[in-house]
């Protein structure tokens, strides 16, 4: 057991067909997420494209093209411009945003005024009626009851267990047929 033929080694040591080589065929696994070209090469490239033409930030980082844009189109979203505004401009993005705020608050007022006030749900057992609170226990039938009616005998149970318990094992022992015998 502990020796293995020589089929069963060779057998995992073929390449998986799923990597694939850098398209500048220097020898190294290529990545999907970069072109299908390993890291060293996906580095120039980026490198090269960037410095041929001005980068969309003004960064002297290489940014992938990808990238560059998420971060073109989160650069253009109201938040990341208070952050780059003058300070005249800050403190009107500060009013904005508190009647912005006051408006969200009122709107959750409303809300709360709008909807019926929630009913508590007073736990009692279904047989004597008694407050059981976090004790109770819910029964197979739906129903919910005290320490002293918690059994199938205690209280008027509709769930039929015996059927229950067939139908289980039917489902975990399934039929099992020899095949016949041709008797010579």
């Amino acid at each position: 057991m502990a020796q293995r033929t020589e089929k069963e080694e060779t057998e995992f040591k073929a390449v998986p067909e799923t990597i694939t080589l850098c398209i500048n065929n220097c020898g190294v696994t290529g990545n999907p997420a970069t072109n299908n070209m390993c890291q060293k090469c996906f580095n120039a490239t980026t490198a090269a494209t960037s410095t041929s033409s001005s980068s969309p930030t003004g960064s002297a980082v290489t940014i992938p093209q990808k990238f560059a844009e998420k971060l073109t189109r989160s650069e253009k979203s109201p938040r990341f411009s208070s952050l780059r505004s003058s300070p005249d401009r800050k403190s009107s993005d500060l009013e904005r945003m508190s009647q912005d705020l006051k408006k969200v608050k009122q709107e959750d007022d409303q809300l709360k005024d709008s909807l019926p006030p929630a009913k508590r749900e007073v736990n009692r057992c279904s047989g004597c009626r008694r407050k059981v609170g976090l004790t109770g226990f819910r029964c197979r039938c739906g129903e919910l009851f005290c320490g002293e009616h918690r059994y199938s005998d205690r209280h008027d149970c509709s769930y039929d267990y015996k059927t229950a318990g067939r139908e289980a094992i039917a489902r975990e022992n399934p039929v099992v047929k020899a095949a016949k015998i041709i008797k010579v």
